[in-house]
């Protein structure tokens, strides 16, 4: 978008040796912003979709030996647990494999 803004103001009201300059500080801008942007990017989780679950806790829908179904915020999921677990146990979140989360149990103190 800076880019653009900066074209439009070279070519219209800019003369031509500033002109160049204006387009390179527009490109300049331009390049930081991008940059800018792919950092604050990478810092951020994901807030939605089956990403944002690794690391939750689900509890336990129909048993899991090793295969079952969990229940996390209000969905019901298909959930792989080489430890096994019985419906109403709490499980963590660990991995995805396809639409399958893989979780492991919960140990409370």
């Amino acid at each position: 978008m800076v880019l653009l803004i900066a074209i439009l103001v070279a070519v219209f009201l800019v003369p031509m040796p500033w002109s160049v300059l204006v387009l390179a500080l527009g490109l300049v801008a331009e390049v930081g912003e991008i940059v800018w942007g792919r950092r604050l990017a990478g810092r951020w989780r994901p807030r939605t979709g089956a990403e944002a679950m690794i690391g939750r806790e689900a509890e336990v829908a129909s048993a899991c030996r090793p295969d079952g179904q969990v229940r996390i915020h209000g969905e019901l999921w298909a959930a792989r647990c080489a430890a096994g677990a019985d419906p109403g146990e709490t499980v963590r979140v660990d991995t995805l494999d396809g639409l399958t989360l893989v979780v492991t149990p919960v140990t409370r103190p």
